[in-house]
């Protein structure tokens, strides 16, 4: 290994150890709602509850790869206690595991939102989740710039890294809000806002003397729509904004369902994104009645495309819908479909 590769596996391990203090991201982020933003725990009006898995791998072909994997599901209940409203609750479990040290960061919530219908046109939502985080890292399998001898890393020279824990666990609190305006059965509109990490937990391997780095807020917003075009094309164009400390992320694009059916059972799913000075993202996807399945790969165009060859990511993501047997489904939200 030359010093050149040791130095880029040195950046990317400090970039993962600031991303295991952030929520998780994807590109295919409007298929992880509740990872989004909490206030869409049970935002479905057209089912009675989803359940989703994501996985992302990426940095694969510069080093051991960044793995990102998540579960989650959620469900409309109560509709017949309030009027014209219900709440949303789910849960979902979340982990990433990078680099040679094993870092890994696992995640367990639960949230709950209110929806409420404002007239027969519009719907305001609220929502919280609290998480259970736990980070860890196998120390003895780390080296550090210290330990250059001139030559190679020499494991045998102290890396004076002042590491006092190999696992730390901390709450995590996050709360949203969100709007959807039915403009009519072809238009759909819908944006909303949260902040992850209110409570900015600390969540350091270094002890407090050395280091009282918490986790900084994490503010997101996004917007969306959902325009249908004749019978047989539905077109999504969105976009989400984060910003945790002086970081920013920014995904725009579009994703279109073609109808191949005549009645929406089957349905080709195309897309093509952007993230700001980093990837262009193109996406393909197949719907079968209330299972969908999307893939999606990351080319680099920022400069770390001359380490990784453009090779930035790929990503899944697997959506299924229901309704309950005994669901009463006593409120009609107007939504955009086949």
């Amino acid at each position: 290994m030359n010093r050149f590769k040791i130095v880029v596996g040195i950046v990317l391990f400090f970039l993962t150890l600031q991303a295991s203090g952030q929520a998780l991201h994807y590109s295919q982020y409007f298929n992880a709602p509740l990872l989004i933003n909490p206030a869409n725990t049970g935002f479905n009006p057209d089912y009675s509850y989803r359940i989703g898995g994501n996985y992302r791998s990426q940095f694969g072909n510069i080093g051991l790869p960044y793995n990102t994997m998540g579960v989650w599901a959620d469900a409309r209940v109560l509709e017949d206690r309030f009027e014209n409203g219900w709440l949303g609750v789910g849960g979902s479990l979340i982990k990433d595991v990078a680099g040679a040290g094993n870092l890994s960061n696992t995640g367990a919530y639960a949230s709950i939102a209110y929806h409420q219908m404002l007239g027969y046109n519009s719907l305001l939502s609220g929502g919280f989740s609290l998480g259970y985080v736990q980070n860890r890292i196998d120390i003895s399998k780390l080296t550090s710039d210290n330990q250059w001898n001139g030559n190679f890393v020499d494991i045998t020279i102290p890396s004076n890294e002042p590491y006092a824990y190999s696992a730390v666990g901390y709450l995590d609190i996050n709360m949203g809000l969100n709007y959807a305006y039915f403009a009519s059965d072809n238009v759909y509109l819908n944006a909303g806002v949260s902040i992850d990490h209110v409570n900015k937990p600390l969540g350091s391997f270094f002890s407090s003397i050395v280091s009282d780095n918490r986790i900084n807020r994490r503010y997101n917003a996004f917007a969306n729509a959902s325009i249908k075009i004749e019978n047989l094309w539905i077109v999504n164009p969105n976009i989400y904004v984060s910003k945790m400390g002086g970081s920013w992320e920014t995904v725009l694009g579009v994703n279109a369902s073609r109808n191949l059916s005549g009645d929406g059972y089957q349905q080709l799913i195309v897309g093509l994104y952007y993230r700001n000075h980093d990837a262009l993202i193109p996406m393909l996807g197949y719907q079968v009645n209330d299972l969908k399945l999307t893939v999606n790969y990351d080319a680099t165009v920022s400069s770390l495309g001359n380490l990784n060859g453009t090779k930035g990511a790929y990503e899944l993501s697997i959506v299924k819908s229901g309704i309950f047997t005994n669901s009463s489904n006593t409120i009609k939200c107007p939504t955009v479909k086949f």
